[in-house]
């Protein structure tokens, strides 16, 4: 487990263990809404549960000896597991041809951005194999087959929830997936037909190695690569099929709750000043603080409200 889970899981008892957590109430806030071929649904009451729920359905399962997780927040609670890749071919309708020409164009994409990228990663650049060109190219806006993962269950709650905006449902969305269950898949999947030429149809845990992407160590990032036109749960539900042990939870929080999730990651040190070290995370922390700040202000005009005779 990172030092940031460890410090954030510690911080998060302490500020949000609520009077019943606290006198040893057995009553979870929480409800197990599917469970099915890997796959196990929850819905947590609020976000001051999230921490308890990490405790009792997840830590409790991951240790060293039995598993290791992975995480992952989505703002909308209908969206899938699907790259960026995967969604650009969708609206291009490419998904429906065949195997080897999705290869094709998914290498000759790469490809261009290689060609294109000549002269503009500075001085002497590091040789790159294909994923770390993916990963490199996917930091800066490329439609790639990777998708960002972080070991950190309290970075995945912050990208869930930072995003301000007026296309929500009404839960978002953290997603664990168990490192353990997918290698141990990998390794049996490893010789196998493959919908992509050359590749085993494995989902392909990757961490870059890569110096040109400071925010992957700030955010202790990852990524995993499925097979093209394949989304992280369905290989999940294929390669898991009857199974009862959950290898990706998934973990609905209420939209409500948003700010209250990202003042309590900001005592956390979780903010965009920590997991993105440029001047992009220098200028989204600003905009959270007036965030915060109107809050604040309308907190203040209901309490004067209800204060007036």
């Amino acid at each position: 487990m990172s030092l940031l889970s460890k410090i954030a899981r510690a911080i998060l008892a302490a500020y949000s263990a609520s009077p019943d957590v606290r006198q040893g109430s057995s009553a979870p806030d929480w409800d197990r809404i599917t469970e099915s071929d890997g796959i196990v649904t929850f819905r947590l009451g609020s976000w001051s549960k999230y921490g308890d729920f990490l405790e009792t359905e997840v830590f409790q399962q991951s240790t060293p000896r039995k598993r290791s997780y992975i995480w992952r927040g989505q703002r909308r609670s209908d969206w899938s597991l699907s790259s960026s890749l995967d969604r650009l071919f969708a609206k291009l309708g490419f998904l429906t041809a065949g195997p080897d020409l999705l290869e094709a164009r998914s290498e000759a994409h790469l490809k261009t951005f290689r060609h294109a990228a000549r002269g503009r990663r500075g001085p002497n650049p590091a040789a790159l194999d294909e994923n770390e060109w993916w990963a490199l190219s996917q930091h800066f806006g490329l439609a790639t087959p990777l998708l960002d993962w972080t070991l950190s269950p309290f970075a995945a709650a912050y990208f869930a929830f930072e995003e301000l905006t007026s296309d929500i449902t009404s839960h978002r969305v953290i997603f664990a997936l168990d490192q353990t269950a997918i290698e141990q898949k990998n390794h049996e999947l490893d010789h196998g037909k493959s919908i992509e030429r050359g590749r085993p149809p494995i989902l392909e845990l990757f961490d870059s190695l890569s110096e040109e992407n400071p925010r992957l160590v700030s955010q202790g990032g990852l990524f995993t690569r499925t097979p093209i036109g394949v989304p992280v749960e369905q290989w999940v539900a294929q390669q898991f099929e009857g199974s009862s042990k959950p290898v990706l939870f998934r973990i609905e929080i209420p939209e409500r709750d948003r700010l209250t999730c990202l003042r309590a990651l900001d005592r956390m040190n979780i903010n965009h000043l920590s997991l993105f070290p440029d001047l992009s995370g220098a200028s989204q922390y600003a905009n959270r603080k007036l965030e915060f700040e109107a809050e604040a202000i309308a907190d203040d005009e209901k309490t004067n409200l209800r204060a007036r005779p």
